[in-house]
C-alpha cells in the first residue's frame, strides 16, 4: 500500500474514534513518506486523548515528537506551533524549552502575536517581570495586530508585571537561591491548602452586607418608594464590587507561600533538577497543588524526583535570543533561522 493509503486508512480510523489503528497508520504512512504532513498531523491527533481527557507523558512526548517534524518540514504551520508549545508547557513543564521554541516561532513568524504572549505568560510564571514585560511592549512597538481575546490576556498580563515590576528585587521568589525568604513562608504555610478567592470573598462581603442591611432597615421610611430602593441597590452593589476587588488581591498576599511554592515547582519539571527536601514534599500544600496538575505533568514530574538529581552551584538561567529574528537590516528572512537545523537533529 502507498502513503496516501495508510493516511487514508488513518483519517477514517481517526473519525471512528479508533485512535490506536489511526496512529498505526499514520505511522506506516509517514515511514514511507517522511515529508507526508498531513500524516503526521493525524498522528499528533492519534497520538493525544480526546478532549477532555488528559494525556499521558508518553502520549505528550510522541506527540510533541511529530509536531517538531511538522514544523521542521513546514514552519508556516502556525496551529502546530501552539500545539508544541501547548504540549511543552502546560503538559510537560518545560517551560525553558518552550521559551526556545516560542523564540524559534518568531524567528520564521515574526508579525504573529502569539508567541509574544506566550513568552510573556512564561516569563511571568518564571518570575521575570521585567522580561515578561518588556514582550508585551515590543507588541505595541512593532504594531502588532491583536485580537480581542489576545487583548484581554494582554491587559492582564500588563497588570500583573507591572504590579509585580513594583517589588524589590529580592523580594520575587526565586527557586534556584536556597536561602531566599520565600522557603522559609513555604515551611510556614505547607501544612494546609491555600484559600479560595471565593471564600475569601465570602467572609469578608457577608458581616458587611449583614450590618449594611440592618442600617438601611433602620433608615427606611415608612413611604417605601423606588428611590429608596434604588438607593439601597447601590449601596449593596457598591460593598459587593469594593469587596471582590479586596478579595482579589488578598487572595494573592495570603496564598503567595502556595505561589511560591508553584513556582517551585514549575522550576523543577523545567530544569529537570530538584530544589525541594522532602519535608516540602510531603506535605498537604505541596500535594494540593500536585493534584491539579496535568496527568503527564505529574508523571514527568515524578521521574524527576525519582532521579532526584540537585541543582548544580554553577547553574544558570538559559534564555533564548529575544532579538533573533531582527537583523541590522530588519527582520531575518524564513531560510536564515536557526529552527530547521535545530529541529532536524532531534
Amino acid at each position: 500500500m502507498s502513503a496516501e493509503s495508510h493516511y487514508l486508512n488513518a483519517l477514517e480510523a481517526l473519525d471512528e474514534g479508533d485512535r490506536d489503528r489511526a496512529k498505526a497508520e499514520a505511522r506506516k504512512a509517514t515511514s514511507l513518506d517522511p515529508e507526508h504532513l498531513e500524516a503526521w498531523s493525524v498522528y499528533v491527533e492519534a497520538c493525544l486523548p480526546p478532549a477532555p481527557t488528559p494525556p499521558t507523558m508518553t502520549q505528550a512526548a510522541q506527540a510533541l515528537s511529530a509536531v517538531k517534524k511538522i514544523v521542521a518540514a513546514d514552519p508556516s504551520r502556525m496551529d502546530m506551533w501552539v500545539r508544541g508549545g501547548r504540549l511543552m508547557a502546560d503538559d510537560l513543564g518545560m517551560l525553558h524549552d518552550a521559551l526556545h521554541w516560542w523564540q524559534s516561532c518568531r524567528d520564521v513568524a515574526p508579525d504573529e502575536v502569539t508567541p509574544v504572549v506566550e513568552m510573556a505568560s512564561i516569563l511571568a510564571d518564571m518570575g521575570e517581570y521585567s522580561l515578561a514585560q518588556e514582550r508585551l511592549q515590543s507588541i505595541l512597538d512593532d504594531n502588532m495586530d491583536v485580537g480581542m481575546t489576545q487583548f484581554r490576556k494582554i491587559n492582564s498580563l500588563l497588570q500583573l508585571v507591572r504590579s509585580a515590576a513594583t517589588q524589590q528585587p529580592q523580594d520575587i521568589f526565586k527557586p534556584y537561591e536556597r536561602h531566599h525568604d520565600g522557603w522559609i513562608a513555604i515551611r510556614n504555610k505547607m501544612v494546609k491548602p491555600p484559600m479560595s478567592q471565593n471564600f475569601i470573598f465570602l467572609i469578608t462581603t457577608l458581616p458587611i452586607l449583614l450590618i449594611l442591611m440592618i442600617l438601611l432597615q433602620g433608615m427606611r421610611p415608612e413611604s417605601f418608594n423606588i428611590v429608596t430602593l434604588c438607593f439601597n441597590t447601590l449601596a449593596i452593589l457598591i460593598v459587593i464590587l469594593v469587596c471582590a476587588r479586596n478579595a482579589k488581591r488578598w487572595f494573592q498576599i495570603i496564598n503567595r507561600p502556595a505561589f511560591n511554592l508553584l513556582r517551585a515547582m514549575n522550576f523543577e519539571a523545567a530544569t529537570g533538577y530538584t530544589v525541594m527536601d522532602e519535608e516540602i514534599r510531603t506535605s498537604v500544600l505541596y500535594m494540593y497543588i500536585m493534584q491539579r496538575k496535568p496527568l503527564s505533568w505529574q508523571e514527568r514530574m515524578l521521574k524527576i524526583i525519582d532521579k532526584g538529581t540537585p541543582l548544580p552551584n554553577n547553574w544558570r538561567l538559559r534564555m533564548p535570543d529575544f532579538e533573533s529574528h531582527v537583523d541590522s537590516e530588519g527582520r531575518i528572512p524564513i531560510e536564515e533561522g536557526p529552527l530547521l537545523k535545530a529541529y532536524e537533529e532531534e
